[in-house]
């Protein structure tokens, strides 16, 4: 029965995930935003179709502060 519950709570997550950042053309700022959200890495890799270490890389350089721009 929680197994059942986590499952789909997971699904609707995932909903609702896609449903948010469908209108962002980045990958970028859709990973930004799903982090800022409180989505963990691993998550928002399998909702966008990536790896979590491009998860990482690309949360890792959005914290560093732009050089010249």
């Amino acid at each position: 029965m929680v197994d059942e519950i986590s499952e789909k709570l997971d699904i609707l997550i995932k909903l609702q995930a896609a449903a948010l950042t469908s209108s962002m053309e980045s990958s970028k700022d859709k990973i930004l935003f799903l982090s800022q959200a409180g989505l963990r890495p691993a998550l928002i890799a399998e909702v966008l179709g990536t790896t979590a270490n491009h998860v990482n890389v690309v949360l890792s350089k959005g914290r560093k502060p732009s050089k010249g721009k």
